[in-house]
């Protein structure tokens, strides 16, 4: 049995990577969490030292202890979870006390005011029948605080957060956007002014753009208010811009853990330097980005030895019967790993991104002939005479529903979701939608299969109106069109009805595409479908239910089920944000070798750059950037990623996490303001101008139409990119530059 030790270590020189732990905040000890009256761990032998200010990163896949560990640290395991160990607080005074002796009274005064949490919805952590001020007030009256002067230090956090205090003070939870939810938490959160801020996946239901921008607050908050911040994610390149040490948790134990730099690049576990292989990242050339075979185990089958060598690389006999102990490696600093083999994994397992983008960048000057995207462009114009799908000039708005004084005192109130697009999918494409949350890419995606009707322009599909076939005015029948067009949802568990088993959930679509087979015949279609999604042995699946499948399992029932109506276009919405980073390369990859098996084309709807970026340069598509209802950039993913031309790509662009370890830490983003404006009263001109870091009068003024760029790769909406518009010579608007690094004129 491996036992997490982190000592406390003296430096050996004066580089980075060393690092001495001489204010301990926390220290945990033989701690372990099990169920089933301790015969079930889903905690085990952790013993780390956290030291007063530092912020340390938690990361694992789904399923490996991460949020068990959060609650051990506030004593809030739940029933019938048993707790022991030790977990000892430093106080400032120099007082110690162990949390686990903490009676319920000491504990209910020691949460919120010592260590704090931030839980992972921000809106199921607030009563949605109470304003935000009312939760402030009733945390400060709840711990006896003197609520004026608390209420003060609560707007002084929500303007460090970049909010409007009295605005969000006085509203609902669901008034506030995704983002502002989240802030206004952070802010609850340390409204008591605690020492130790633990944050559970603080951001997974955020936007990158928003996420990066709440680290970059978070590395700001830590600094003016002394912070100790646990910071708990599955995304290791997120919270890598933020950490200085990261701790790596795999099947209920510590793997590894060390200071940021010598995690990120010198990496001694062979799970960590596989799981920074498995992240979809910007820079890294795309043969190299490796999925995770297999996921991490359940409670109730944790294999003997070491835990991960059923899906590691170098496992011996050695590793299925001793687990390793958890040992210093070479480097100082407080680097350990729990692995037989530190040296090897390091010599065996390379990391992808040694290489750099220049060296990227000069691989595609110096041989254009060869790689993903080789001899194709992505441009507006179709390839055949027929497009499979073809948007001319979409519009879809929403109008909100209003009481009958309403209707004959106010103007309706409009949500310009979709605003007046036109694009063309042709057979066998690959097209990924991508932007932040609200911007219409879910809307104008379920508007291309058919699901929305738009409401203005038109959609056709094979040169057939989808509305006209549904009301029986075209020669093609509305059941061919919709078999045709089919969705993965973003959530897998919640699109499977988890009443029925997995053979029930596929043969309902068998039965509008084969109404006449048998039984065996579905039974034998379906074995063989979920054997080439990689579903093996699949009997063994076809009479489970839903439940009884991980993350990744249930997203590739859900795309057998599309596969059956055998499709001409899937719209894969958001398909693999609930799926752990480690498998997400995987399922892509088995998206687009299905592409080809089943001649499909593809709508991938994503708000990650990463991901969209490996999906269409491996599938030879387009990424077409959304904002606001409009399409504001389209192009090879390629060209978006190292020659942007409109600036809210190069803002994304700036949002998605690096893992070069010279362009970490986080600079001052390239956006004037963080929150997206309100859909219902978008800004005038440019969509973009009240957010845009080159925005000058004319943007104000005029609206710019997506006109092809001038080397035939795509288009952009953007004045810059005609050197004589009127807006080179109008002013810049307030906080605004003229020209900043990166957002050169073309």
């Amino acid at each position: 049995m491996a036992t997490n030790t982190d000592t406390n270590t003296s430096p050996t020189d004066d580089t980075a990577s060393q690092r001495v732990v001489d204010d301990p905040i926390l220290e945990i000890e033989d701690t372990n969490v099990t169920y089933s009256e301790g015969d079930t761990y889903v905690l085990e032998d952790v013993n780390v030292t956290i030291d007063r200010h530092e912020v340390l990163g938690i990361v694992g896949e789904s399923g490996s202890g991460k949020s068990m560990f959060a609650s051990a640290l506030l004593d809030a395991v739940p029933d019938p979870g048993l707790l022991t160990g030790k977990i000892h607080y430093n106080r400032k005074d120099g007082s110690t006390v162990d949390i686990l002796q903490m009676s319920d009274e000491e504990l209910r005064q020691f949460r919120w005011e010592e260590i704090s949490m931030v839980f992972q919805g921000a809106m199921s952590s607030f009563n949605p029948t109470m304003k935000v001020g009312s939760h402030f007030k009733e945390t400060l009256r709840t711990h006896d605080k003197n609520v004026s002067e608390g209420m003060e230090f609560a707007r002084e956090l929500l303007e460090n957060l970049y909010l409007e205090p009295e605005r969000v003070l006085d509203s609902y939870p669901h008034e506030l956007s995704g983002g502002m939810q989240q802030r206004a938490l952070i802010a609850l959160s340390m409204v008591l002014d605690p020492e130790v801020l633990v944050m559970d996946e603080p951001t997974a239901a955020l936007d990158l753009l928003m996420q990066r921008s709440i680290l970059q607050l978070l590395d700001n908050l830590q600094s003016e208010y002394d912070l100790t911040i646990i910071f708990i994610t599955h995304d290791l390149p997120l919270v890598a811009s933020l950490a200085d040490r990261m701790a790596i948790i795999y099947a209920f134990q510590f793997a590894e853990i060390g200071p940021r730099d010598e995690i990120i690049g010198n990496s001694a576990h062979p799970y960590t330097r596989e799981l920074l292989n498995s992240t979809p990242n910007l820079d890294a050339p795309l043969e190299d980005m490796q999925p995770i075979e297999g996921e991490g185990p359940a409670p109730v089958n944790v294999p003997s030895g070491c835990r991960y060598h059923p899906r590691c690389q170098l496992a011996t006999e050695k590793c299925r019967t001793d687990d390793p102990p958890f040992s210093p490696v070479d480097g100082g600093g407080g680097h350990r790993s729990a692995c037989h083999y530190r040296e090897e994994a390091r010599e065996e397992i390379p990391l992808n991104f040694g290489k750099t983008a220049e060296d990227f960048d000069q691989q595609l000057v110096s041989d254009p002939t060869d790689g993903p995207n080789a001899g194709s462009t992505a441009t507006l114009e179709t390839t055949s005479d027929t497009p499979l799908l073809s948007l001319d000039d979409v519009e879809v708005h929403f109008g909100e529903e209003q009481s009958l004084i309403e209707r004959f005192t106010q103007d309706p109130t409009v949500v310009r979701a979709v605003d007046g697009i036109s694009l063309d999918i042709e057979e066998q494409d690959l097209v990924c939608l991508l932007g932040e949350s609200g911007c219409g890419k879910t809307t104008l995606g379920k508007t291309m299969i058919g699901l929305q009707k738009p409401t203005g322009g038109s959609i056709e599909y094979r040169g057939h109106d989808i509305w006209e076939a549904k009301a029986g005015n075209t020669d093609i029948p509305y059941k061919e069109v919709r078999s045709a067009l089919q969705i993965i949802h973003q959530d897998p568990g919640s699109a499977l009805n988890p009443n029925r088993r997995i053979a029930d959930i596929l043969t309902e679509p068998l039965r509008h595409t084969h109404p006449n087979i048998g039984r065996a015949e579905r039974r034998d279609r379906m074995h063989s479908l979920l054997e080439r999604v990689g579903m093996t042995p699949a009997g063994d699946f076809l009479d489970r239910y839903p439940h009884q499948l991980s993350g990744g399992e249930k997203q590739r029932v859900a795309l057998a089920r599309a596969l059956l109506m055998d499709p001409d276009a899937i719209l894969a919405d958001e398909a693999i944000s609930a799926v752990d980073v480690s498998l997400r390369i995987g399922i892509m990859d088995l998206m687009l070798e299905l592409q080809a098996e089943f001649d499909t084309s593809f709508l991938f709807i994503s708000h990650d750059l990463s991901n969209a970026r490996y999906f269409a340069e491996h599938g030879d598509g387009r990424i077409a950037v959304m904002y606001l209802g409009e399409i504001v950039e389209i192009g090879s993913a390629e060209r978006l990623i190292h020659d942007p031309r409109h600036p809210y790509t190069e803002v994304l662009r700036w949002a998605t996490p690096n893992l070069d370890l010279d362009a970490m830490d986080a600079e001052d983003p390239p956006i004037r303001e963080i929150d997206v404006p309100d859909p219902v009263d978008p800004p005038s001109g440019c969509r973009f101008h009240t957010r845009c870091p080159v925005a000058r009068e004319a943007c104000r003024e005029e609206q710019p139409k997506l006109a092809e760029l001038d080397d035939g790769d795509g288009a952009a909406a953007c004045f810059r990119e005609d050197p004589n518009h009127a807006y080179w010579n109008s002013e810049p608007l307030d906080g605004a530059v003229e020209n900043p690094e990166g957002l050169e004129q073309h």
